[in-house]
């Protein structure tokens, strides 16, 4: 479907949980979490329900987010599921990885195509501090078992923040060299509640830019998403960078995404909702089509006195 904007929708973003079995500090607001009772999560059955509409209406590309999707104990199934359904081209799922060494082999076995690995340091204390108390090797484990799985092309997701992983970018660029793994840098986006970060850690994409300045960095055509390619040369992977505050790509932009609680969001950075929880097919379909329609020609300006307009932390919108 074309939204009003001449954009193709053809991407949706599904979180299945609101919950994480880590608590990232840009994620999730500090002190207690709100649990929403199970009644208010959105089904498995509603879940399969979307896709169908949602492939109806031109929609290829289906992420699995969370929170933590891998947390789900039907996760496999939802998987098996999904990727049965006629028009599915391609799905997804992006994880912390932490228990990723126990389920790569389930979810390549359910037909899961391609895995995106969100990790923002290689150090075990800072990874420590950042996740809440996350162990990194039991990340380094999952994406080493990822790979030995045959999952192609694996996505490691650092988010940039200044004066905490700055100083590791080399380090992750060097992740690229030796097996066909992409590192994507992504700026820090000034969400609902940011956590204890401030002006300096919103650093621009560019940094990383300046920090590969001697490696002689090779452009790369885009392979359809929003990330700007690099490559080291004869390097086997990518180096992307993802700049939804300082170059934002709304333009771009092919995507719509459902919470965990079952509304549709048009924009990341918009508080604009739909419910489709409790639908029928037909009403499922129709919300959906009011959804793309009402996606906005781009979200407001973003920095650290202009915070995100969604009105919910990242891990209740599915990252």
């Amino acid at each position: 479907m074309i939204d009003k904007y001449g954009r193709t929708i053809s991407y949706l973003r599904i979180s299945l949980t609101d919950k994480c079995n880590l608590r990232c500090r840009y994620c999730m607001p500090p002190g207690t979490v709100e649990k929403k009772p199970h009644s208010d999560i959105i089904s498995e059955e509603e879940i399969i329900s979307c896709v169908k509409a949602a492939v109806n209406l031109g929609i290829k590309k289906i992420r699995l987010t969370g929170g933590e999707p891998l947390i789900k104990k039907n996760i496999i199934n939802i998987v098996k599921k999904i990727k049965s359904v006629q028009g599915v081209e391609e799905l997804c799922l992006t994880t912390n990885g932490v228990l990723l060494s126990k389920l790569a082999r389930d979810l390549k076995s359910a037909g899961l195509d391609r895995i995106n690995i969100s990790i923002d340091s290689l150090n075990e204390e800072k990874y420590k501090y950042i996740t809440g108390g996350g162990n990194i090797k039991d990340v380094l484990e999952g994406i080493d078992v990822a790979y030995k799985t045959g999952f192609k092309k694996i996505k490691l997701n650092v988010v940039l923040i200044g004066g905490f992983n700055d100083d590791e970018i080399e380090d992750f660029a060097n992740m690229t060299i030796d097996r066909d793994i992409d590192v994507r840098f992504i700026e820090l986006m000034p969400m609902y509640d940011s956590g204890d970060f401030d002006k300096n850690a919103f650093i621009p994409y560019t940094v990383v830019l300046d920090k590969l300045k001697n490696r002689n960095l090779e452009v790369i055509e885009k392979d359809g998403g929003v990330a700007k390619l690099y490559k080291i040369p004869n390097a086997k992977g990518n180096i992307g960078l993802i700049s939804p505050v300082n170059n934002h790509f709304c333009s771009e932009c092919n995507r719509i995404r459902l919470t965990a609680d079952g509304k549709i969001k048009p924009c990341l950075h918009s508080s604009d909702e739909i419910n489709i929880k409790g639908l029928d097919d037909i009403q499922m379909k129709k919300k959906l089509e009011e959804a793309i329609y009402k996606k906005p020609e781009k979200h407001d300006e973003l920095s650290y006195t202009s915070r995100s307009k969604a009105h919910r932390n990242m891990n209740q919108i599915g990252g």
